[in-house]
Protein backbone atom coordinates (compact mmCIF):
# COMPACT_ATOMS: atom_id res chain seq x y z
CA UNK A 1 0.00 0.00 0.00
CA UNK A 2 1.26 3.48 -0.81
CA UNK A 3 2.04 5.11 2.54
CA UNK A 4 2.22 8.58 1.02
CA UNK A 5 -1.41 8.28 -0.04
CA UNK A 6 -2.41 7.04 3.39
CA UNK A 7 -0.67 10.07 4.90
CA UNK A 8 -2.60 12.28 2.49
CA UNK A 9 -5.84 10.72 3.71
CA UNK A 10 -4.93 11.25 7.37
CA UNK A 11 -4.05 14.87 6.71
CA UNK A 12 -7.47 15.35 5.16
CA UNK A 13 -9.11 14.29 8.40
CA UNK A 14 -7.44 16.97 10.50
CA UNK A 15 -6.70 19.77 8.05
CA UNK A 16 -8.87 22.85 8.55
CA UNK A 17 -9.44 25.04 5.51
CA UNK A 18 -11.36 28.31 5.33
CA UNK A 19 -13.74 27.26 2.58
CA UNK A 20 -15.76 30.45 2.11
CA UNK A 21 -15.36 31.22 -1.57
CA UNK A 22 -16.07 34.95 -1.22
CA UNK A 23 -15.33 37.55 1.43
CA UNK A 24 -17.37 40.61 2.45
CA UNK A 25 -16.01 44.04 3.40
CA UNK A 26 -17.94 46.81 5.17
CA UNK A 27 -16.94 50.22 3.79
CA UNK A 28 -17.82 52.94 6.29
CA UNK A 29 -17.97 55.78 3.77
CA UNK A 30 -21.18 57.47 2.63
CA UNK A 31 -21.63 57.16 -1.13
CA UNK A 32 -24.47 56.92 -3.62
CA UNK A 33 -25.18 53.40 -4.88
CA UNK A 34 -23.39 54.10 -8.17
CA UNK A 35 -20.36 55.58 -6.39
CA UNK A 36 -20.28 52.55 -4.08
CA UNK A 37 -20.45 50.23 -7.08
CA UNK A 38 -17.50 52.01 -8.70
CA UNK A 39 -15.47 51.86 -5.46
CA UNK A 40 -16.09 48.11 -5.05
CA UNK A 41 -15.18 47.34 -8.66
CA UNK A 42 -11.94 49.31 -8.39
CA UNK A 43 -10.85 47.97 -4.99
CA UNK A 44 -12.55 44.56 -4.69
CA UNK A 45 -14.80 42.52 -7.00
CA UNK A 46 -18.17 44.30 -6.82
CA UNK A 47 -20.94 45.42 -4.50
CA UNK A 48 -22.01 42.55 -2.28
CA UNK A 49 -24.09 39.74 -3.73
CA UNK A 50 -26.05 37.95 -1.00
CA UNK A 51 -26.91 34.30 -1.63
CA UNK A 52 -28.53 33.02 1.60
CA UNK A 53 -29.28 33.70 5.28
CA UNK A 54 -25.72 32.70 6.25
CA UNK A 55 -24.49 35.59 4.13
CA UNK A 56 -26.92 37.93 5.87
CA UNK A 57 -25.57 36.89 9.26
CA UNK A 58 -22.03 37.50 8.02
CA UNK A 59 -23.00 41.04 6.91
CA UNK A 60 -24.66 41.79 10.24
CA UNK A 61 -21.66 40.50 12.20
CA UNK A 62 -19.03 42.52 10.33
CA UNK A 63 -21.13 45.70 10.50
CA UNK A 64 -21.63 45.51 14.28
CA UNK A 65 -21.16 48.90 15.93
CA UNK A 66 -21.50 50.87 12.70
CA UNK A 67 -24.42 52.68 11.08
CA UNK A 68 -27.76 50.96 10.90
CA UNK A 69 -28.03 50.53 7.11
CA UNK A 70 -25.82 49.93 4.07
CA UNK A 71 -26.01 49.36 0.31
CA UNK A 72 -25.81 45.88 -1.19
CA UNK A 73 -25.48 45.01 -4.87
CA UNK A 74 -29.17 44.62 -5.78
CA UNK A 75 -30.98 47.26 -7.82
CA UNK A 76 -33.87 47.72 -10.21
CA UNK A 77 -34.02 49.69 -13.44
CA UNK A 78 -36.92 50.50 -15.81
CA UNK A 79 -35.36 48.30 -18.51
CA UNK A 80 -35.27 45.24 -16.23
CA UNK A 81 -38.17 42.88 -16.97
CA UNK A 82 -39.90 41.06 -14.14
CA UNK A 83 -38.48 37.56 -13.90
CA UNK A 84 -39.67 34.46 -12.02
CA UNK A 85 -37.37 33.08 -9.33
CA UNK A 86 -37.45 30.36 -6.67
CA UNK A 87 -37.14 31.40 -3.02
CA UNK A 88 -34.73 28.56 -2.16
CA UNK A 89 -31.09 29.36 -2.91
CA UNK A 90 -29.69 27.18 -5.68
CA UNK A 91 -33.06 26.30 -7.24
CA UNK A 92 -33.14 27.60 -10.81
CA UNK A 93 -36.38 28.56 -12.56
CA UNK A 94 -36.87 26.93 -15.96
CA UNK A 95 -39.74 28.18 -18.12
CA UNK A 96 -39.98 24.79 -19.86
CA UNK A 97 -40.70 23.01 -16.56
CA UNK A 98 -43.67 25.05 -15.36
CA UNK A 99 -47.08 23.64 -14.42
CA UNK A 100 -49.40 26.63 -14.80
CA UNK A 101 -53.14 26.18 -14.53
CA UNK A 102 -54.90 26.92 -17.81
CA UNK A 103 -55.05 30.69 -18.30
CA UNK A 104 -52.33 31.36 -15.72
CA UNK A 105 -50.34 33.41 -15.03
CA UNK A 106 -53.01 36.11 -15.36
CA UNK A 107 -51.11 39.07 -13.86
CA UNK A 108 -54.43 40.85 -13.35
CA UNK A 109 -53.36 42.93 -10.36
CA UNK A 110 -53.03 46.69 -10.42
CA UNK A 111 -50.06 47.57 -12.69
CA UNK A 112 -49.32 43.86 -13.04
CA UNK A 113 -48.72 43.16 -9.37
CA UNK A 114 -49.46 39.42 -9.21
CA UNK A 115 -45.91 38.48 -8.37
CA UNK A 116 -46.28 35.47 -6.04
CA UNK A 117 -47.00 31.84 -6.84
CA UNK A 118 -49.80 29.70 -5.47
CA UNK A 119 -50.36 25.98 -5.97
CA UNK A 120 -53.85 24.48 -6.23
CA UNK A 121 -54.99 21.12 -4.91
CA UNK A 122 -54.22 19.47 -8.27
CA UNK A 123 -50.65 20.89 -8.00
CA UNK A 124 -51.15 23.30 -10.88
CA UNK A 125 -49.82 26.81 -10.41
CA UNK A 126 -51.32 30.27 -10.37
CA UNK A 127 -50.15 33.79 -9.65
CA UNK A 128 -51.67 36.36 -7.30
CA UNK A 129 -50.82 39.42 -5.26
CA UNK A 130 -48.32 38.75 -2.48
CA UNK A 131 -50.36 40.68 0.12
CA UNK A 132 -53.19 38.13 0.39
CA UNK A 133 -53.21 35.77 3.39
CA UNK A 134 -52.96 32.09 2.40
CA UNK A 135 -51.83 28.74 3.76
CA UNK A 136 -48.33 27.83 2.58
CA UNK A 137 -45.88 24.97 2.00
CA UNK A 138 -42.46 24.75 3.70
CA UNK A 139 -39.45 22.62 2.83
CA UNK A 140 -37.19 21.08 5.51
CA UNK A 141 -33.73 20.05 4.35
CA UNK A 142 -32.74 18.46 7.67
CA UNK A 143 -35.81 16.23 8.12
CA UNK A 144 -35.47 13.39 5.62
CA UNK A 145 -38.67 11.66 6.79
CA UNK A 146 -41.00 14.66 6.63
CA UNK A 147 -39.38 17.13 4.27
CA UNK A 148 -42.55 19.06 3.45
CA UNK A 149 -45.05 20.84 5.65
CA UNK A 150 -48.44 22.42 4.95
CA UNK A 151 -48.87 25.38 7.30
CA UNK A 152 -52.57 26.17 7.58
CA UNK A 153 -52.00 29.42 9.47
CA UNK A 154 -52.64 32.00 6.76
CA UNK A 155 -49.97 34.62 6.06
CA UNK A 156 -48.82 36.96 3.29
CA UNK A 157 -46.20 35.51 0.97
CA UNK A 158 -43.34 37.40 2.64
CA UNK A 159 -44.42 36.38 6.14
CA UNK A 160 -44.84 32.79 4.94
CA UNK A 161 -41.28 32.90 3.56
CA UNK A 162 -39.96 34.23 6.89
CA UNK A 163 -41.82 31.52 8.81
CA UNK A 164 -40.38 28.74 6.61
CA UNK A 165 -36.84 30.11 6.86
CA UNK A 166 -37.03 30.43 10.64
CA UNK A 167 -38.64 27.08 11.42
CA UNK A 168 -37.63 24.93 8.43
CA UNK A 169 -35.43 25.71 5.39
CA UNK A 170 -37.58 27.73 2.98
CA UNK A 171 -40.80 27.75 1.02
CA UNK A 172 -41.10 24.70 -1.26
CA UNK A 173 -39.17 25.58 -4.42
CA UNK A 174 -38.44 23.82 -7.70
CA UNK A 175 -40.42 21.39 -9.80
CA UNK A 176 -38.80 18.31 -8.23
CA UNK A 177 -40.06 19.23 -4.78
CA UNK A 178 -43.54 19.99 -6.11
CA UNK A 179 -43.68 16.62 -7.88
CA UNK A 180 -42.92 14.71 -4.67
CA UNK A 181 -45.78 12.42 -3.61
CA UNK A 182 -45.62 13.79 -0.06
CA UNK A 183 -46.62 17.24 -1.35
CA UNK A 184 -49.65 15.77 -3.16
CA UNK A 185 -50.76 14.09 0.07
CA UNK A 186 -50.45 17.38 1.95
CA UNK A 187 -52.52 19.24 -0.64
CA UNK A 188 -55.25 16.60 -0.34
CA UNK A 189 -55.88 18.08 3.11
CA UNK A 190 -56.78 21.49 1.76
CA UNK A 191 -59.73 22.43 -0.45
CA UNK A 192 -58.12 25.64 -1.58
CA UNK A 193 -54.60 26.71 -2.49
CA UNK A 194 -51.28 27.50 -0.83
CA UNK A 195 -48.30 29.73 -1.37
CA UNK A 196 -45.05 28.10 -2.50
CA UNK A 197 -41.61 29.49 -3.30
CA UNK A 198 -42.30 31.11 -6.68
CA UNK A 199 -42.03 34.91 -7.00
CA UNK A 200 -40.97 37.50 -9.52
CA UNK A 201 -39.35 40.90 -9.43
CA UNK A 202 -37.33 43.20 -11.67
CA UNK A 203 -34.17 43.33 -9.52
CA UNK A 204 -30.67 42.36 -10.64
CA UNK A 205 -27.31 41.95 -8.91
CA UNK A 206 -24.53 44.38 -9.76
CA UNK A 207 -22.07 41.59 -10.69
CA UNK A 208 -24.54 39.98 -13.12
CA UNK A 209 -25.13 36.85 -11.02
CA UNK A 210 -28.68 35.48 -11.09
CA UNK A 211 -28.98 34.46 -7.42
CA UNK A 212 -32.63 34.48 -6.35
CA UNK A 213 -32.18 35.06 -2.61
CA UNK A 214 -34.24 38.02 -1.32
CA UNK A 215 -34.71 39.28 2.25
CA UNK A 216 -37.30 42.06 1.87
CA UNK A 217 -38.97 43.72 4.82
CA UNK A 218 -42.72 43.28 5.09
CA UNK A 219 -43.37 46.75 3.65
CA UNK A 220 -42.00 45.73 0.25
CA UNK A 221 -44.26 47.03 -2.50
CA UNK A 222 -45.04 46.11 -6.07
CA UNK A 223 -41.64 45.74 -7.83
CA UNK A 224 -42.71 48.02 -10.67
CA UNK A 225 -43.30 50.89 -8.24
CA UNK A 226 -39.70 50.44 -7.03
CA UNK A 227 -38.17 50.59 -10.50
CA UNK A 228 -35.08 52.77 -10.64
CA UNK A 229 -34.29 52.24 -6.97
CA UNK A 230 -31.46 50.47 -5.13
CA UNK A 231 -31.43 48.09 -2.20
CA UNK A 232 -30.04 48.60 1.29
CA UNK A 233 -29.96 46.22 4.24
CA UNK A 234 -31.30 47.56 7.55
CA UNK A 235 -29.51 46.08 10.56
CA UNK A 236 -32.02 47.05 13.25
CA UNK A 237 -34.66 45.17 11.26
CA UNK A 238 -32.84 41.85 11.23
CA UNK A 239 -30.89 42.87 8.15
CA UNK A 240 -34.04 43.02 6.03
CA UNK A 241 -33.88 44.85 2.73
CA UNK A 242 -35.51 48.06 1.61
CA UNK A 243 -35.67 49.86 -1.75
CA UNK A 244 -34.73 53.57 -1.69
CA UNK A 245 -33.44 56.19 -4.11
CA UNK A 246 -30.00 55.30 -5.49
CA UNK A 247 -28.90 58.90 -4.89
CA UNK A 248 -29.00 58.58 -1.11
CA UNK A 249 -25.57 58.38 0.50
CA UNK A 250 -24.82 55.36 2.66
CA UNK A 251 -22.01 53.02 3.71
CA UNK A 252 -21.90 49.81 1.71
CA UNK A 253 -20.67 46.23 1.39
CA UNK A 254 -18.16 45.03 -1.19
CA UNK A 255 -17.06 41.46 -1.78
CA UNK A 256 -13.93 39.70 -3.01
CA UNK A 257 -14.45 36.64 -5.18
CA UNK A 258 -11.97 33.87 -4.33
CA UNK A 259 -12.64 31.74 -7.41
CA UNK A 260 -12.32 32.26 -11.15
CA UNK A 261 -13.56 30.42 -14.24
CA UNK A 262 -10.79 29.79 -16.77
CA UNK A 263 -12.30 29.44 -20.25
CA UNK A 264 -9.40 27.46 -21.70
CA UNK A 265 -9.59 23.78 -22.60
CA UNK A 266 -7.05 21.72 -20.67
CA UNK A 267 -6.62 18.22 -19.30
CA UNK A 268 -7.10 17.86 -15.53
CA UNK A 269 -3.36 17.87 -14.82
CA UNK A 270 -2.84 20.86 -17.11
CA UNK A 271 -5.66 22.68 -15.31
CA UNK A 272 -4.09 21.86 -11.94
CA UNK A 273 -0.71 23.18 -13.11
CA UNK A 274 -2.31 26.35 -14.49
CA UNK A 275 -4.23 27.08 -11.27
CA UNK A 276 -1.18 26.54 -9.08
CA UNK A 277 0.98 28.64 -11.39
CA UNK A 278 -1.41 31.57 -11.90
CA UNK A 279 -3.70 31.49 -8.87
CA UNK A 280 -3.81 29.04 -5.95
CA UNK A 281 -5.33 25.65 -6.81
CA UNK A 282 -8.21 23.86 -8.49
CA UNK A 283 -11.34 24.65 -6.51
CA UNK A 284 -12.51 22.64 -3.47
CA UNK A 285 -16.25 22.39 -2.70
CA UNK A 286 -17.04 21.53 0.91
CA UNK A 287 -20.73 22.44 1.35
CA UNK A 288 -23.92 23.34 -0.47
CA UNK A 289 -23.18 27.08 -0.27
CA UNK A 290 -19.88 26.51 -2.13
CA UNK A 291 -21.72 24.39 -4.69
CA UNK A 292 -24.30 27.12 -5.33
CA UNK A 293 -21.59 29.78 -5.72
CA UNK A 294 -19.59 27.65 -8.17
CA UNK A 295 -22.56 26.55 -10.25
CA UNK A 296 -23.37 30.20 -10.94
CA UNK A 297 -19.82 30.60 -12.31
CA UNK A 298 -19.90 27.54 -14.56
CA UNK A 299 -22.96 28.80 -16.46
CA UNK A 300 -20.53 30.96 -18.44
CA UNK A 301 -18.23 28.08 -19.42
CA UNK A 302 -17.68 27.13 -23.07
CA UNK A 303 -17.56 23.36 -22.37
CA UNK A 304 -20.33 21.04 -21.08
CA UNK A 305 -18.26 20.22 -17.98
CA UNK A 306 -15.61 22.02 -15.95
CA UNK A 307 -12.76 20.46 -13.97
CA UNK A 308 -12.88 20.83 -10.20
CA UNK A 309 -10.22 19.76 -7.69
CA UNK A 310 -11.39 16.15 -7.21
CA UNK A 311 -9.17 13.19 -8.04
CA UNK A 312 -9.61 9.47 -7.45
CA UNK A 313 -7.11 7.45 -5.44
CA UNK A 314 -7.56 4.15 -7.24
CA UNK A 315 -5.43 2.02 -4.88
CA UNK A 316 -7.50 3.14 -1.86
CA UNK A 317 -10.85 3.46 -3.68
CA UNK A 318 -11.78 6.94 -2.53
CA UNK A 319 -11.94 10.52 -3.81
CA UNK A 320 -9.87 13.38 -2.39
CA UNK A 321 -9.63 17.12 -2.98
CA UNK A 322 -6.32 18.57 -4.15
CA UNK A 323 -6.50 20.84 -1.07
CA UNK A 324 -6.37 17.71 1.16
CA UNK A 325 -9.88 18.52 2.38
CA UNK A 326 -12.06 15.50 3.16
CA UNK A 327 -14.89 14.83 0.69
CA UNK A 328 -17.71 15.33 3.17
CA UNK A 329 -20.22 17.13 0.92
CA UNK A 330 -21.05 15.32 -2.35
CA UNK A 331 -23.16 16.15 -5.39
CA UNK A 332 -22.58 13.17 -7.68
CA UNK A 333 -24.92 12.43 -10.57
CA UNK A 334 -24.29 8.76 -9.66
CA UNK A 335 -22.23 7.13 -6.88
CA UNK A 336 -18.62 8.19 -7.26
CA UNK A 337 -17.13 4.68 -7.29
CA UNK A 338 -15.07 3.48 -10.23
CA UNK A 339 -12.53 0.83 -11.21
CA UNK A 340 -10.69 3.27 -13.46
CA UNK A 341 -7.40 4.68 -12.21
CA UNK A 342 -7.30 7.81 -14.40
CA UNK A 343 -10.49 9.69 -13.54
CA UNK A 344 -11.08 13.13 -12.07
CA UNK A 345 -14.05 15.21 -10.97
CA UNK A 346 -16.07 17.58 -13.14
CA UNK A 347 -19.21 19.66 -12.68
CA UNK A 348 -21.95 19.97 -15.30
CA UNK A 349 -22.20 23.51 -16.66
CA UNK A 350 -25.95 23.15 -17.20
CA UNK A 351 -28.87 21.21 -15.82
CA UNK A 352 -28.51 20.40 -12.13
CA UNK A 353 -24.73 21.01 -12.08
CA UNK A 354 -24.02 17.50 -10.80
CA UNK A 355 -20.52 16.04 -10.45
CA UNK A 356 -19.34 13.41 -12.91
CA UNK A 357 -16.11 11.47 -13.29
CA UNK A 358 -14.19 12.02 -16.53
CA UNK A 359 -10.97 10.67 -18.02
CA UNK A 360 -8.08 12.95 -17.19
CA UNK A 361 -7.05 13.17 -20.85
CA UNK A 362 -10.26 15.00 -21.80
CA UNK A 363 -10.10 18.80 -22.05
CA UNK A 364 -12.52 21.22 -20.35
CA UNK A 365 -12.71 24.68 -18.84
CA UNK A 366 -11.92 24.73 -15.13
CA UNK A 367 -12.39 26.65 -11.86
CA UNK A 368 -9.40 27.95 -9.88
CA UNK A 369 -9.35 29.21 -6.32
CA UNK A 370 -7.46 32.51 -6.19
CA UNK A 371 -6.04 32.20 -2.66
Amino acid sequence: MQWSLILLFLMAQCCFIDCQLYQFHYINENKTWTEAQQYCRENHTDLATVTNMKDMKRLINISAGYQREAWIGLNSKPEFNRTWFWSLSGAEFNESETNWKEGEPTDRGIKGSENCGIVYQDLRWGDQGCHWNESFLCYDETNKTHKYHLIKEEKTWLKAQSYCREKHTDLISGTKQLQDGEVKKLMDFTNSKAYFGLFRDNCRWSDGNSFSFRHWNNDFNNPESNSGQCVMTVFNDGGRWKNVSCDERKPFFCYDDKVILIKENKTWEEALTYCRGHHHDLVTITNMEDQIWIQEKVKNASTPFVWIGLHYIWSLRFWVWVSDEEVSYENWASPGQTDDCDVFGTMETGGEHKWLEKKGSQTFNFICSKY
